[in-house]
């Protein structure tokens, strides 16, 4: 099945603010309050995060967001892909397109922090593909059990 192109989102759209907020419950569920940096709809709009959205019939299928931490740094911050969407390439397609929206805003590296335990391991698998590294922490990071930090240069 091919997947959906890919979308920049300016604003939240009912579809992906259902994304963000299902990524942002399943976050909490999954990792202690100290220890989860999940951001909500408003925060990551309000960062001025570049959102990204893979939408099939007028339903949104996932969502990426990149952060912007300085003029060459950014963050991957929130992919999240609908349950019944899974398997189907979302994620692969919204990392590819985070990729290369980040070099064409000139970003040189891309990190992300990510959950250490078995829930996230298949994110953990899918960044390892696509070239990230592991790292320390990055931007207002500290070191935390339940964290990885990956990298890669663009």
């Amino acid at each position: 099945m091919k997947v959906p192109p890919v979308v920049r989102v300016d604003h939240p759209t009912p579809g992906v603010r259902d994304l963000i907020r299902a990524h942002h419950d399943a976050m909490r569920a999954l990792t202690p309050h100290e220890s989860c940096h999940v951001m909500d709809e408003t925060a990551l709009f309000d960062s001025g995060a570049h959102v990204f959205a893979i939408e099939e019939d007028g339903e949104s299928l996932g969502m990426a967001a990149i952060k912007l931490l300085d003029a060459t740094h950014g963050e991957l911050k929130s992919m999240h892909t609908k349950m019944e969407a899974r398997g189907r390439g979302i994620a692969h397609a919204l990392l590819l397109y985070s990729l290369n929206h980040a070099r064409e805003v000139g970003l040189t590296k891309l990190s992300l922090e990510t959950g250490s335990d078995g829930a996230f391991a298949p994110a953990r698998r899918l960044y390892e593909r696509h070239g990230f590294a592991y790292c320390a922490p990055f931007g207002g990071y500290t070191r935390d059990p339940l964290s990885v930090f990956m990298t890669r240069l663009l």
